[in-house]
């Protein structure tokens, strides 16, 4: 029986496996380890805040891109707090700058504007550079895109002064493997080489999917080793999909079934609301027992119990007919799913709980009408 189908776990519900959440962290400490680089938890990747005790055994703190989610870090993780975001308030850098380490600037205006008060008190200053090397396969999430928003270029630094900059951060790669870091590095040493002797630091950002199989984890060591060796620099990486990737999925139930030219299966879960990344990615969810359409006898596709047309997150095929009731399992949902969840149309939010590494089971969150009425006002 699929360990996720078990009575006491509720549907809707993330569920958080705590072994293989371990099972990538002590990958991530050898990584550390043999490289002398430091990983911190992204949190815009990852911000299940009953799961850093686990966490904060093996990362050294987190990066956060917003104000809130730099005091998450800082009341729940209490390690060192990263930051970066495309443009600061000056009442952000008011609220920032006593609980963050590092502050990553996206431009020159911003550097300018607020580098003095982040020295002053004592945050170490970097700024975001842009390579201006695309690896993400997906232009939605590619910072590197023409045009983009994100991180200074080169050309944008002649004839302007740096002193004081500690660091520099970069971040181009979405789920990639580590000889697309490699190029990256080749772009950046290319465009910001006189730079990277200057500085204390290197952020290399997230997108570094060291924990995906396959993944060639020798060659990531080797490249940071390679630039601790020629630069004298503090190596970061700050993934979020590495850390949990795999690591639990979405449990949900079948509650009604349809036919419209084929058999559609109406769950209490929706893609919009709960799993963005379908229609957004897009990508289609793996469902542990189910197939490709013509993979096997029963076929249906899977639509989200929200009143958008769209809501509809695939097409599966099953080995015996879906029944109300019936439960599903979708796969690797803890990265980039829950943080990215709302409350649409009322549509209950899935249950968060904890599959202990002792077998036992805990709703850590359960979400009620007090919650969806405390989003607006």
């Amino acid at each position: 029986m699929n360990k996720y189908l078990r009575e006491d776990i509720p549907s809707p519900c993330y569920v958080l496996d705590e072994a293989l959440l371990r099972s990538n962290l002590e990958l991530m400490k050898r990584v550390q380890e043999e490289s002398g680089a430091s990983i911190i938890l992204a949190l815009k990747g990852y911000s299940m805040w009953s799961a850093f005790p686990l966490i904060k055994q093996y990362l050294k703190g987190c990066t956060a891109s917003s104000v809130w989610e730099a005091q998450l870090a800082a009341d729940k993780f209490g390690s060192e707090v990263h930051a970066y975001a495309p443009a600061y308030k000056a009442e952000d850098i008011k609220q920032l700058l006593p609980i963050v380490n590092h502050i990553s600037f996206n431009s020159i205006t911003q550097w300018e504007a607020y580098a003095g008060q982040a020295k002053a008190a004592g945050v170490s200053v970097g700024l975001r550079v842009n390579p201006e090397h695309r690896e993400a396969d997906t232009e939605l999430y590619d910072p590197s895109a023409p045009g983009s928003r994100l991180g200074v270029r080169a050309s944008e630094l002649e004839n302007v002064s740096l002193d004081g900059v500690e660091g520099i951060h970069v971040h181009n790669l979405c789920e990639c493997d580590s000889y697309a870091l490699e190029r990256t590095l080749a772009a950046v040493e290319n465009k910001f080489g006189d730079l990277l002797h200057q500085v204390k630091w290197l952020n290399l950002g997230g997108g570094h999917l060291m924990t995906r199989e396959g993944y060639d984890v020798d060659h990531l060591i080797s490249q940071l080793q390679r630039l601790k060796a020629t630069y004298n620099l503090d190596i970061i990486l700050e993934p979020g999909s590495a850390v949990a990737w795999q690591t639990g999925p979405l449990v949900c139930e079948v509650v009604d079934i349809v036919e419209n030219q084929g058999s559609i299966a109406l769950l209490d879960i929706s893609a919009t609301a709960h799993m963005p990344d379908v229609l957004e990615m897009p990508y289609r969810p793996h469902i542990e027992g189910a197939g490709l359409p013509a993979d096997k006898p029963y076929r249906y596709r899977l639509g989200g119990n929200s009143c958008l047309a769209g809501d509809v997150i695939g097409e599966y095929s099953f080995d015996e007919p879906l029944k109300p009731g019936d439960r599903l399992v979708f796969a690797d949902m803890m990265h980039y799913t829950m943080v990215k969840t709302t409350f649409f149309n009322g549509v209950q939010h899935p249950d968060i709980g904890i599959l202990r590494e002792d077998g036992s089971f805990d709703v850590v969150r359960h979400f009620t009408y007090d919650d969806f009425r405390s989003r607006l006002s």
